[in-house]
């Protein structure tokens, strides 16, 4: 391995295949303030695992600055895991765990036994829910080694004392440190025993829909209906039967359910980037006896199906990159729909309406149409135009507003 100091790291990172912009970098000053509280605790025979490593500035810092020879590392998002795969190579690392005394290197897992077995020092970024963060403690508590220490760690302004109260339930020791640098690490200590089986899925039944919805910690809305995706639902009768349809950006996979529910006869596909999202939209195709026509699948932004392979899609896009206001991930979508949608297919959006989105949609997919609004969401639907359309259309250049109010 190429020897980095943590500058080094830091200077290397990169978010791709995430929204690249300039004013988003690959890590913060919580990245580095982890680092630098870990450094007065481990030493060249700890065991380390990171959770939440955005885009590989934990896993790959700590290599480089902590006298460690491995990392464990999980990471929901498949855009963070291949983000932390290219920033390893670009600074002279692979993924393989080396044969003893062979080199550096980290192995992604999921979270749970094969990642926290042993465990005895865990970094992790903070997630945004209590549910998520729950679920993250009883797994550091339950399978972590003896006398293991959790450093958690957050930008201030997101941190809650909820936060410590979730950690309180898992740790008889939780001791918020100063903030540096408008971040705060939380350090967690002395776990308490576990009891009872491993947590399972919260499976809430949504009377309005007549739906059971499965939902993991860290999925967005949790088993709730969000108010987005209820406005979509109202235009589920004016959606056309198609063979293949998506929902990208499942989430639960309420639009996936619902949508087959419609349409015996679809086949469709819930995709998300997170993997929480994913196994929550087979929870809920499980729990409403859909599983043999929704199919479940982590991807980042459709990269994996073909080209004009699908006739439908279904999107709540997030207008969030993290905690920053930014219309790059909704974006990115309206690029993939664009490409994987047969001729004539069609991608219905719901978006809130002070986002232009409108322009971009024509622009990426083809003729667009509201269909409808309330006082919050638009509603607009896209059709693709004919490969001879397509190919007469301009290539667009993209203008990706962003705002760092959030």
């Amino acid at each position: 391995m190429v020897q980095n100091t943590l500058e080094d790291v830091f200077g290397a990172l990169r978010r791709r295949p995430d929204v690249e912009a300039p004013n988003l970098q690959a890590w913060d000053a919580t990245d580095r303030l982890l680092l630098e509280t870990a450094a007065d605790r481990a030493g060249a025979g700890s065991n380390v695992a990171v959770i939440g490593d955005r885009y590989g500035a934990l896993t790959l810092g700590a290599l480089a600055t902590l006298g460690i020879r491995t990392v464990r590392v999980h990471q929901d998002l498949i855009t963070g895991e291949r983000a932390l795969r290219n920033n390893a190579a670009a600074l002279g690392l692979d993924s393989t765990p080396p044969e003893p005394g062979t080199g550096k290197r980290f192995e992604q897992l999921p979270l749970g036994k094969e990642l926290l077995t042993g465990a005895d020092l865990v970094l992790l970024q903070l997630p945004k829910t209590l549910a998520e963060l729950d679920h993250i403690a009883g797994a550091v508590a339950r399978y972590a080694a003896p006398g293991a220490v959790l450093l958690a760690g957050g930008r201030a302004k997101h941190m809650s004392l909820g936060m410590n109260a979730v950690l309180e339930r898992h740790f008889g020791s939780v001791q918020p440190q100063l903030a540096r640098q408008k971040s705060r690490v939380i350090v967690a200590a002395d776990a308490r025993e576990a009891s009872g089986p491993e947590p399972v899925p919260v499976v809430e039944h949504l009377a309005e829909l007549d739906l059971d919805v499965a939902a993991h910690g860290a999925v967005f809305a949790g088993p709730k209906l969000d108010i987005g995706t209820r406005f979509l639902l109202t235009f589920l009768p004016a959606m056309p039967a198609a063979g293949h349809a998506v929902d990208l950006g499942c989430g639960t996979g309420i639009l996936a359910a619902m949508y087959a529910r419609q349409n015996p006869g679809s086949v469709v596909t819930a995709t998300d980037q997170s993997a929480a999202a994913v196994a929550s939209a087979a929870g809920t195709a499980a729990a409403n006896g859909l599983s043999d026509r929704v199919k479940v699948l982590q991807d980042d932004a459709m990269s994996t199906l073909p080209d004009a392979s699908v006739d439908l899609i279904l999107l709540n896009p997030p207008f969030h990159l993290g905690a920053t206001v930014h219309a790059g991930a909704g974006i990115k979508m309206f690029e993939a729909a664009g490409r994987v949608l047969t001729p004539g297919g069609q991608l219905w959006t719901v978006f809130n309406r002070h986002l232009n989105y409108l322009p971009a949609l024509e622009r990426l997919v083809g003729p667009t149409a509201v269909k409808g609004q309330n006082p919050k969401f638009t509603v607009a639907v896209s059709t693709r135009r004919s490969s001879r359309q397509q190919g007469a259309a301009p290539r667009p250049r993209l203008h990706i507003w962003a705002d760092d109010k959030g």
